[in-house]
């Protein structure tokens, strides 16, 4: 059955892998912005879209990004990655994400994407956000 559109929120599952730790155990502050990645993917999968379609005229750099750290995560932990649209502009999605381990507030983040394409001299230039993608998301509730 296909999700519901508009899209506002996702939620990811996920298992922390022996790699993504340090000698300690505890994961490396930079998986963070990756597992954010991975909820997004997953999100305009559901949305029925891709990130990055091949051939697709549209790219998605990330423009700016923040995480706030509160409790550790350790090899074999379980949680779950909820992305949700906080900002839907002309150009541009802004995200914001919870991690969390069952009631554990893990960490909490922001990102910022824009909608660009490539002109016949090779220049990135922004662009406005397809309807394919507008008609897709919506901003979701802020969250406290």
């Amino acid at each position: 059955m296909a999700a519901p559109f508009p899209i506002r929120e996702h939620r990811l599952t996920r298992r922390v892998q022996f790699y993504e730790t340090d000698a300690a155990g505890i994961v490396h502050f930079s998986w963070y912005p990756r597992y954010m990645e991975e909820a997004e993917h997953a999100m305009w999968r559901a949305a029925g879209l891709s990130i990055h379609e091949a051939g697709g005229e549209h790219g998605w750099p990330r423009v700016a990004i923040t995480f706030d750290y509160v409790a550790p995560l350790r090899f074999e932990d379980v949680f779950d990655v909820t992305i949700r649209v906080a900002e839907l502009g002309t150009r541009s999605l802004r995200y914001a994400c919870d991690m969390t381990r069952g009631d554990t507030r893990i960490a909490t983040g922001s990102m910022t994407i824009v909608c660009v394409t490539h002109g016949d001299d090779g220049q990135v230039r922004s662009a406005p956000l397809p309807p394919a993608i507008t008609s897709r998301f919506a901003v979701a509730e802020s969250q406290s």
